[in-house]
């Protein structure tokens, strides 16, 4: 369908060598945009070329850090020069540290908060002036089902995801007159090698409890995959959602629609 494609778009997916944001710029590549990427050093955007090339796609990596403006300045110039003016913005770049909140160090909250938050505002920030200019953009920001719920342990990721749940309305509010959208994508429980650890076998062959407990959060009664993603992300960038703004989509097999299973 028309609407959904992405023939002639460039698209630049933040972090994307591996993982949920792989799965978003494979989806991308297939719906006919030109994918770029970033990663923190060019170990990981070898491994990533390389995992594209394997898919069939011709990615474009680029070393830089999300956090450094100068070089997210520096990227963006050379990606317009290189590649042509960023159609697609996907803020997916992120890390996670589980610590309780009382037990966990300034910095490190710091550091969280410093990636998943001021990162999607410096890219953003950075690709908005030639979208302004060409009266069109999408950015899309990988927010969480930690913008609405808390749980133990991530209190500086569930204080990144919120702000980056308002820092995409006032992205909406601020730009939608230079018909630009900015929407959030919120994965729900997706089955990755990071997740891989909560869903192993218990010695005595009993599933782990957390892996019990997402499932019986559930309605869909599974874990999510990143291709379940896909077509979300895909929404978000084409012109099939461009009266579609400042808005989250939960991609989470119904966990913030259900109260969960009674024991």
């Amino acid at each position: 369908m028309a609407h959904f494609s992405l023939e002639g778009k460039i698209a630049l997916v933040t972090g994307a060598s591996y993982g949920i944001g792989f799965a978003i710029a494979c989806g991308y590549a297939k719906a006919g945009a030109t994918v770029v990427f970033n990663d923190i050093n060019q170990d990981l955007v070898n491994k990533g070329i390389a995992a594209y090339e394997a898919e069939g796609i011709r990615a474009h990596g680029y070393v830089c850090d999300v956090t450094n403006e100068d070089q997210v300045n520096a990227m963006v110039a050379q990606i317009e020069k290189e590649v042509g003016v960023i159609d697609i913005l996907v803020n997916n770049a992120g890390i996670i540290k589980r610590i309780p909140m009382h037990e966990m160090k300034a910095a490190e909250f710091r550091q969280v908060i410093d990636i998943d938050l001021n990162g999607p505002f410096i890219v953003a920030k950075a690709v908005l002036p030639s979208m302004m200019k060409k009266n069109g953009g999408k950015i899309i920001n990988i927010c969480s089902m930690m913008s609405e719920l808390g749980r133990e342990t991530v209190s500086a990721y569930a204080a990144a995801k919120g702000g980056l749940k308002m820092l995409t309305r006032n992205i909406a509010s601020e730009y939608g007159e230079y018909n630009i959208q900015c929407n959030g994508l919120g994965p729900g429980y997706i089955a990755t090698p990071q997740t891989a650890p909560l869903r192993e076998k218990q010695a005595d062959g009993s599933p782990h409890p957390f892996d019990q407990f997402i499932i019986a959060k559930t309605p869909a009664a599974r874990w999510g995959t990143p291709e379940d993603l896909v077509g979300p992300a895909i929404f978000l960038a084409s012109e099939a959602s461009n009266f579609v703004n400042g808005h989250i989509l939960y991609v989470d097999g119904g966990i913030l629609a259900y109260i969960g299973k009674q024991p």
